[in-house]
């Protein structure tokens, strides 16, 4: 029986904000060539609400569409990649569809890193809008939750699950350290005591979303929860994350420089022994479930006929114009690595949807120009890592080297905290601002981009760069 064949010219693998990035750039560049979109499901994310902060950073939202609702001029597969024959420009699909391509990108994003072996029924791991509807339907007869993680899903988590028993664990010493120092987080664990109680702000039902309409059986439900797009920004806000507790807000309890030493899975419960790094001291708990927050690990499960050259932590090592080792095949978003990042001045890699859009929008850039044999250059957005999120209530924006990624002890701080309203951190080498952390309505996040990308002297001005008093931003402006 002869394979079924299609045929397109560019073909862009993934539903989630780098690949549909990836799609609609190219519709918009080559309008008469066809672009074929493959996806797992027919529910994919694109982004909307696009909103600058800054010359080169924005915030933006993410919306669940069809994949009939994307752009004229993108044609879709809802179908999973099997293999890639690089060489013969044709790619397999589970089904046993060929499609012939002239250029490939590969956006087939993380999976979340559970913790334990992976079997454990009272262990999920939340990724994508399947998994939120999981946890929607344990949370509705749950008591006591752990979050286990510190990045951004855990915080958010941390900060808006309700009716509930959180029990918050981390290695780290302080809260949120994937995005912000100590200082940070005693800012928001401050408000957060004081104003948390209060805010009870919560959707009163929850909002229908498009994966109730499948169905799917429990068995397929489980494998769509490893496959599904990425969350975006705010996802939280569209579900209803409240347990059967007790109706009054409480703060969550947090397990600062603890590992989990052992897990037991009770016929009623999860049972979890803690233990302390500091002392070693061994602490139970017991739980509904637990949520494993661990960040996410590249995802590339198919065949190539020339083996992807892999980074050091699993993703697809890519150039500056998106490009792997495979002729003719790029990658965007989770599952790729940048090669170039260690000599960016001011940019390095996180997987977060900011960078899976811009990385998607490039690759589709870079396969155009290709494909009209032009000459072009790495985008501008690759110059200063930014990033806009929103952490415990409060707008978050981080630029730079924010933490002092890459440079040593050879830095210094500056820091401007005023309580329950706003917290500043400036990260200087050599009087040059090279990150900073801006949280809540500061109005500074285009200063700071122009102040580290200018390299501007700040050693005249010394501590009154973040004096109160002085307005920084009509100064530099």
């Amino acid at each position: 029986m002869q394979a079924m064949t299609r045929d397109c010219t560019f073909l862009v693998v993934g539903g989630g904000i780098a690949g549909v990035s990836c799609a609609e750039t190219l519709a918009i560049c080559c309008p008469t060539e066809s672009v074929l979109l493959l996806t797992e499901s027919s529910i994919v994310k694109s982004v909307t609400n696009l909103v600058p902060v800054a010359r080169y950073l924005h915030k933006f939202d993410v919306r669940e569409k069809n994949v009939t609702e994307l752009r004229a001029g993108i044609a879709h597969i809802v179908d999973q990649l099997e293999h890639i024959a690089s060489k013969e420009h044709w790619a397999r699909t589970k089904s046993g569809l060929v499609v012939k391509y002239r250029y490939l990108c590969l956006c087939t994003g993380g999976a979340p890193k559970l913790f334990g072996p992976g079997q454990e029924e009272r262990i999920i791991g939340i990724r994508d809008t399947d998994s939120v509807l999981e946890l929607q339907r344990r949370l509705a007869s749950a008591k006591d939750v752990v979050i286990l993680g510190n990045g951004g899903i855990a915080s958010e988590l941390a900060h808006e699950l309700q009716s509930v028993n959180v029990h918050w664990v981390i290695r780290d010493d302080h809260i949120s350290a994937t995005f912000v120092d100590v200082g940070a987080a005693e800012f928001f664990q401050l408000a957060n005591k004081e104003t948390g109680l209060l805010d009870t702000t919560t959707a009163s039902t929850a909002i229908k979303r498009m994966r109730y309409d499948e169905m799917l059986p429990r068995a397929q439900e489980q494998q769509q929860i490893k496959r599904g797009a990425a969350l975006g920004p705010d996802w939280h806000r569209s579900y209803d994350l409240s347990g059967a507790g007790s109706s009054v807000r409480s703060l969550p309890k947090i397990y600062s420089k603890t590992h989990i030493e052992k897990l037991e899975e009770l016929p009623d419960a999860l049972r979890i022994t803690l233990k302390h790094d500091d002392d070693d001291s061994i602490e139970q708990l017991s739980c509904d479930f637990m949520v494993s927050a661990t960040g996410v690990q590249p995802r590339h499960d198919y065949t190539s006929d020339v083996p992807l050259q892999l980074a050091e932590d699993g993703g697809l090592l890519v150039d500056e114009m998106m490009l792997t080792n495979l002729s003719d095949v790029y990658a965007a978003g989770d599952v790729c690595t940048a090669a170039w990042s260690a000599a960016s001045k001011h940019w390095f890699q996180m997987r977060l949807w900011t960078q899976a859009r811009q990385m998607g929008a490039m690759a589709g850039r870079s396969m155009a120009a290709a494909l009209e044999n032009e000459t072009i250059y790495q985008d501008f957005c690759f110059e200063l890592f930014g990033h806009v999120t929103q952490l415990f209530g409060f707008p978050v924006v981080l630029l730079g080297r924010y933490n002092g990624q890459g440079l040593g002890r050879d830095y210094e701080l500056l820091v401007r905290c005023t309580r329950n309203k706003e917290y500043i951190k400036f990260v200087l080498q050599n009087g040059r601002l090279r990150g900073a952390i801006l949280i809540g309505d500061t109005d500074l996040a285009e200063t700071c981009e122009n102040l580290i990308l200018n390299g501007t002297d700040l050693e005249p001005y010394g501590d009154d760069i973040l004096n109160p008093d002085i307005d920084i931003e009509d100064y530099f402006d």
